[in-house]
């Protein structure tokens, strides 16, 4: 994500679209609809498109056979990022997220952009939350959200042999950058101190990735 330079500064991106809503028929031939149902029946659906994600109701039929109504979020995908300063120290950021009311510890992370790929995007979200460029990336793992209602999926990396770049981010948000050794932030973690469930398996796939756990 970009912008609002800590200290100091900003690059504002343009706002998104207004969100819409609409009604349609699960008959239709809308790829996300199918992808995610083993049958058509023809029920209503009805589609909210907010500036981030898709909000789908509708009736679907389960594989066996069962008919059911849900409330279904599609989501584009995003990636996180455990920045590595050197071996056992790491780079978290305190970031203000409205909807918890308040900060929370995390590693860095942001939304994929449309035929973004995962790394690419990983790559892109630690310049610009916290000023540093990856001089290599690592595939930690990927994780689903939270599958009973969204179709989510975030990309964990490990980030390493850092260089120092430009910060740019966004209007919406407030991060303070924490650095501190890995053992400390996964005493956080085992803490509750550190509670955005990414960042929490992030850390604790890395540090397994470094030997430290087991």
């Amino acid at each position: 994500m970009t912008q609002n330079k800590l200290p100091g500064g900003s690059q504002d991106s343009a706002d998104p679209a207004e969100p819409t809503d609409s009604t349609d028929s699960t008959d239709s031939t809308d790829p996300a609809a199918s992808a995610h149902s083993t049958g058509s029946p023809d029920r209503a659906s009805r589609r909210y498109t907010g500036y981030v994600i898709e909000v789908i109701s509708q009736e679907v039929q389960l594989p066996n056979g069962q008919v059911v109504g849900l409330d279904l979020i599609r989501h584009p995908g995003a990636s996180a990022v455990v920045p590595f300063l050197s071996r056992d120290k790491v780079m978290l950021i305190r970031h203000y997220r409205y909807a918890v009311g308040g900060t929370l510890f995390e590693v860095p992370a942001g939304k994929l952009e449309p035929g973004e790929a995962p790394e690419a995007c990983a790559a892109r979200e630690l310049e610009e939350e916290t000023g540093w460029r990856a001089g290599k990336l690592e595939l930690l793992g990927s994780i689903w959200t939270s599958p009973g209602f969204t179709d989510e999926r975030i990309h964990l990396y490990a980030a390493h042999d850092l260089d120092p770049t430009e910060q740019r981010l966004q209007k919406d948000e407030i991060i303070e950058l924490v650095p501190m050794p890995l053992e400390e932030a996964l005493n956080l973690v085992w803490s509750g101190q550190l509670s955005d469930a990414k960042s929490a398996l992030a850390l604790v796939y890395a540090a397994r990735r470094e030997g430290l756990l087991r």
